[in-house]
C-alpha cells in the first residue's frame, strides 16, 4: 500500500502581510486587506497573482474566494475551503488543506489567508452580548463566564494546580514574545518593552491571566502561497517544505459545559502524535517553536502536549533565557507572536516560521531547519504543522 502523506509534497512559496493595526484602526476594508496580503505574497513568490487558483482560510473569514478571484483577475478558481472552528485553531489546518489540494492535483497555487477589520465589523474577542443565552452559554453566562479569557482560565488553573506550575512560567512566555517584538519593526508592540515588574504590576484580567498574558486584538491580513514541491527550485527564495500537519481534538473535548474528560488540556493530546508521525520527527528535532498565544496558559499546555517537556518540567523549561533567540534552547514566538507582534489568528506565526527557515528573521535562531507552528489551543478543532528546509526532508 502506498504511504498516505503530505510530507515533502508542498512548499510555502511566498508570504505576505499588511501593516498591523490596533483593533478598529485599519483605514482599509477587510476585503482590501486580504487582497493586499495576497498580492504581497504573490510578489514574494515571484508569481503573477492571476495564476492563483485556490483559496483557503479559517475562523469564518468573511473574504469570499470567488470575490477574491475576481478582484485578483485569476484565470480560474479550482479550489476553495474553510476550516471549521473558532479563533486560530484552524491556522495550520488551512495551510494543510492548501497543501493537500496542490499535492493531489486539485489546484496548482493556493493561498491560505486571514483578514480582520474590526472597525468594519464587530470586535472579535469580547463576549457575545447576545440578548438570549443558548446552548453552552445558557450554563455559563448566568454566572458571568462570557469571554474566552474566563472560559480558558479555568482549564489553565486546573492544569497549573495539578502539576505545580508557577505563575513565573506564564510570565516567561509573555516576556519572550515582548523581547522578540522589540527587534521587529512590524510588531504592534515594537518600542514597548515588558519586564518582570511591569508584568507583575499589570491588572488581572481573570486569574491566572494578567493583562500581558492575553493576546492582542488587531486589524490587518496575512497570507501564504502554497505550491507543489516540484516548483521549489523555481522560487526566488529558499523553499519551506511541509513536513507534517495534523488537525482534530481529543476525545469529547467539546463536551458541553466544561465537562470534557481531559479538561485541563489544550486539545493536542491526540493531534500531536499524528503530526510527528507524518513529519517523521520528534520534539527534539524541532529548532524553533511558533506557538499560538490566545493566552499564555494555552502555550504552556500546548508545549507539554507536543512533548517539549513533561508537566512537572514546565517551571524549569519556561524561563526567559530558554525562550529567546538566538541563545535559548527553545526559541519561542520569534516575531513577537499574538502577544506582541499582532493577533492575525496565528497566520503571522506561519510567516515567521518561513522567515526562520529562510534565515531572514529579525530574531534568527541558529538552528532553523525545522519549525513547528501550533494553532489556537483550547478551541476545537486545533491544528499544528511542521515546516522544514530541503535539508530536513
Amino acid at each position: 500500500m502506498t504511504e498516505r502523506t503530505l510530507r515533502g509534497q508542498a512548499v510555502i512559496a511566498g508570504i505576505g502581510e499588511t501593516t498591523y493595526y490596533k483593533h478598529g484602526q485599519s483605514p482599509d476594508s477587510e476585503f482590501k486587506l486580504a487582497l493586499m496580503a495576497i498580492l504581497a505574497a504573490a510578489k514574494d513568490a515571484g508569481i503573477d497573482p492571476k495564476n492563483i487558483d485556490g483559496f483557503t482560510s479559517y475562523s469564518n473569514d468573511r473574504s469570499d474566494p470567488s470575490r477574491l478571484a475576481a478582484a485578483l483577475g485569476t484565470r480560474e478558481l479550482r479550489f476553495s475551503n474553510m476550516q471549521w472552528g473558532g479563533g486560530g485553531g484552524g491556522v495550520a489546518a488551512a495551510v494543510g488543506n492548501a497543501a493537500a489540494a496542490v499535492a493531489t492535483g486539485m489546484a496548482n497555487c493556493v493561498v491560505a489567508f486571514r483578514a480582520l477589520a474590526q472597525g468594519q465589523f464587530a470586535r472579535f474577542g469580547r463576549g457575545s452580548g447576545a440578548p438570549l443565552a443558548a446552548g453552552d452559554d445558557a450554563f455559563t453566562v448566568p454566572y458571568g463566564v462570557m469571554s474566552p479569557a474566563q472560559k480558558f482560565a479555568m482549564k489553565v488553573t486546573r492544569f497549573m494546580h495539578d502539576h505545580g506550575v508557577k505563575q513565573e512560567a506564564l510570565r516567561a512566555i509573555s516576556l519572550a514574545s515582548y523581547h522578540h517584538a522589540q527587534n521587529n519593526p512590524r510588531a504592534v508592540m515594537y518600542g514597548r518593552p515588558l519586564d518582570e515588574a511591569k508584568y507583575d504590576a499589570s491588572r488581572w484580567i481573570v486569574e491566572p491571566f494578567h493583562l500581558f498574558d492575553c493576546c492582542l486584538e488587531n486589524d490587518g491580513a496575512a497570507a501564504v502561497i502554497i505550491m507543489p514541491a516540484d516548483r521549489a527550485r523555481d522560487l526566488p527564495h529558499k523553499a519551506s517544505y511541509l513536513l507534517g500537519v495534523a488537525s482534530g481534538s481529543d476525545h469529547r473535548c467539546a463536551a458541553p459545559v466544561h465537562n470534557g474528560p481531559n479538561y485541563a488540556s489544550s486539545h493536542f493530546a491526540t493531534v500531536a502524535p499524528h503530526l510527528y508521525e507524518m513529519a517523521k520527527l520528534g520534539p527534539k528535532d524541532i529548532g524553533v517553536v511558533q506557538c499560538y498565544e490566545n493566552f499564555t496558559g494555552g502555550v504552556l499546555m500546548s508545549l507539554v502536549e507536543h512533548g517539549f517537556c513533561a508537566p512537572e518540567e514546565a517551571n524549569d523549561l519556561l524561563r526567559l533565557e530558554n525562550l529567546i533567540a538566538p541563545t535559548g534552547r527553545m526559541p519561542l514566538n520569534t516575531s513577537g507572536g499574538n502577544l506582541a507582534e499582532c493577533y492575525m489568528h496565528g497566520l503571522e506565526l506561519v510567516n515567521e516560521a518561513v522567515r526562520q527557515i529562510r534565515g531572514v528573521s529579525v530574531n534568527q535562531a541558529p538552528r532553523n531547519d525545522t519549525v513547528i507552528v501550533v494553532g489556537g489551543p483550547m478551541v476545537t478543532p486545533v491544528s499544528s504543522l511542521i515546516l522544514g528546509s530541503e535539508a530536513a526532508l
